[in-house]
């Protein structure tokens, strides 16, 4: 039987996972770009003239580098928990025990995805490091964007199939 709900869970914990991988993809084969972003937002120098947070910054070229290199592994990690989870739920698809277990892929796959977007780069690229004050790297709206897909993602990942009842004619 199909389960189109089902069908859709699966389908979008891999297609999350698919995004993921090419972020990450991405982020290793031009490596120098994106570096760049994460260098400038925690050296917060495009930020307002006479910014009295500047005490934030960070300037170390290595402590970038380890952030940086955080953040891929974290987007590679995601892109592994959701492809996987996107398809043991949809080779589980006809066992509900079996695919509410595997649900827990998605889960920790969107949780993370929390933590990189929002935690990573709402809470801490754009608030602490000011990053929404930049014009040139500010990538807090694309960001938050992202978040609140995973959100959304996981809400529908939580959702059961209704329960079907059977005719009249079925119990007699």
């Amino acid at each position: 039987m199909t389960y189109p709900l089902r069908l859709l869970q699966a389908l979008t914990v891999f297609l999350s996972g698919l995004f993921a991988l090419f972020v990450f993809a991405g982020n290793l084969m031009d490596y120098d770009s994106n570096f760049q972003f994460v260098k400038h937002v925690l050296s917060m120098d495009t930020t307002f003239e006479g910014n009295a947070l500047m005490w934030r910054a960070i300037d170390v070229t290595w402590i970038h580098h380890v952030a940086y290199i955080g953040i891929i592994l974290a987007e590679g990690t995601f892109a592994a928990l959701a492809i996987t989870g996107g398809i043991l739920l949809f080779l589980r698809r006809n066992d509900i025990a079996a695919f509410n277990r595997a649900k827990v892929w998605g889960y920790a796959a969107y949780g993370l995805g929390f933590l990189i977007w929002y935690v990573g780069f709402v809470i801490i690229g754009s608030e602490w490091f000011a990053m929404w004050q930049s014009s040139s790297w500010n990538g807090k709206d694309t960001a938050m964007n992202i978040s609140m897909l995973w959100g959304v993602f996981a809400v529908l990942l939580a959702m059961n199939e209704p329960v079907r009842e059977k005719a009249t004619a079925d119990l007699a």
